[in-house]
């Protein structure tokens, strides 16, 4: 069973591109399901319907929650259709599994004042500090995600014309502007900051930690907690967050959708909508507090 994995491990590096982040997680995933199978003594070539929906049941008994779980289903359809094609083992069924019922969950959004008092956080008299405020700024000018932006190179950048060219998911490629306060910061660190830090293991990296190698995801999350923490934020920051931000901002802002769409690197103009959402509620609460008969 672990050779299945292995292969299909490959075949989303090799021929799908995914990223190193979603092999991971489909790993995590599809060893849970494996571990599952093992447990009760069953044998992957003669899965059927029941054995998947005994797996759901199994999970939420775990006390995962219905995102989790949806999420595992997914991972768990994609490699079962892989083994039908490539294995010639039966996995038709799992037409028939549906996932859990999800809530509908708005994205978590900070007020243009929270952004403003995280950005300005970081103590900029110190090279860590300067680094810090260049990447938060960064990150709210372009709305990368997090992979993007501690994987971002020097030659993905062109301070001259003020773009930055990112490679998101897929290896798929999208120019999107910095903005003055970013070139500010960036062009700054490059010049002055980051040059203390280079070393033999830092190669095209834009941001180094102390020992000149590239950020870890792990550490810039715990750097916007600190952050977060440090100014009194009460609910919970990362990086997805200020992506949300710049996505809301942009659209109260006036942006035009399809351009929204674009600069976030999504596929589908259905997963950007989401933040019209957020738009709305913003829209009702001034209808209902100015409106005479709302």
């Amino acid at each position: 069973m672990e050779n299945y994995l292995q292969e299909f491990l490959i075949y989303l590096n090799s021929i799908k591109n995914y990223s190193p982040n979603t092999l991971i997680s489909y790993q995590q995933d599809l060893k849970d399901f494996l571990k599952f199978l093992k447990e009760y003594k069953l044998d992957i070539r003669n899965l059927n319907l029941e054995i998947i929906r005994t797996y759901l049941k199994f999970l939420k008994n775990k006390g995962y929650n219905p995102f989790t779980i949806a999420r595992k289903l997914s991972s768990l359809k994609s490699f079962l259709k892989f083994l039908e094609e490539e294995k010639n083992i039966d996995t038709a069924f799992i037409l028939l599994i549906e996932g859990p019922k999800l809530p509908f969950r708005l994205p978590k959004v900070l007020s243009l004042e929270e952004i403003e008092k995280l950005l300005s956080a970081p103590n900029i008299n110190t090279p860590l500090g300067y680094r810090d405020r260049t990447m938060l700024e960064v990150l709210y000018a372009t709305g990368m995600r997090v992979s993007e932006l501690i994987n971002l190179k020097i030659t993905q950048l062109n301070l001259d014309l003020g773009l930055v060219k990112i490679i998101g998911k897929g290896f798929k490629e999208r120019l999107v502007p910095l903005g003055d306060y970013a070139l500010k910061f960036l062009t700054f660190y490059l010049e002055n900051i980051r040059p203390r830090f280079v070393n033999k293991k830092s190669k095209n990296f834009v941001f180094l930690n102390r020992l000149g190698s590239p950020l870890t995801r792990q550490r810039f999350w715990q750097i916007i907690k600190n952050y977060a923490e440090k100014i009194g934020l009460k609910n919970k920051v990362t990086p997805h967050v200020i992506r949300h931000s710049f996505a809301t901002h942009l659209l109260q802002g006036g942006a035009d959708l399809r351009a929204l769409q674009m600069m976030l690197g999504h596929s589908n103009l259905s997963t950007t909508q989401i933040y019209t959402h957020l738009d709305f509620k913003k829209l009702k609460k001034i209808y209902e507090k100015y409106h005479p008969r709302s």
